[in-house]
């Protein structure tokens, strides 16, 4: 068994899409509208479906928000370089919510963004020992 994808309820798709593959350098892998249903799928990673999870933005024709609720987290990301990482982020119009700095009681760098509907990214910066993450 593997993780396939997480899907995420968006309010504009095109917005949507643009983040993750303009702000976050993620690959539009695919997208398919349902007409009868009245929704949109767009699959969207870092590589094809078939060799790593992948995130599903759903977006419902005729809603164009949705409330988080509080049981959601986040999608976590691993980068060279949370300090840079955020740079660019922010030099491409992306929300930085939490600056990259060590986690309360630890040592991993970590920072958050946030997308365009609200929906929280955790960037997690490489250690040079995997294993050490804390």
């Amino acid at each position: 068994m593997r993780i396939l994808h997480t899907m995420l309820r968006v309010g504009n798709l095109d917005r949507a899409i643009s983040f993750y593959t303009e702000v976050l350098g993620m690959q539009l892998l695919r997208r398919h509208d349902y007409p009868e249903g009245r929704f949109t799928l767009a699959f969207v990673g870092y590589g094809p479906e078939s060799e790593g999870a992948v995130i599903e933005l759903t977006h419902n024709w005729d809603t164009e928000q949705y409330e988080l609720g509080t049981g959601y987290g986040h999608i976590a990301l691993e980068v060279d370089d949370a300090y840079a990482t955020c740079e660019a982020v922010r030099a491409k119009g992306g929300k930085v919510t939490r600056e990259a700095g060590p986690m309360k009681h630890g040592t991993t760098v970590i920072a958050f963004v946030e997308d365009p509907d609200g929906y929280k990214i955790e960037f997690i910066q490489k250690k040079a020992n995997p294993a050490a993450r804390d």
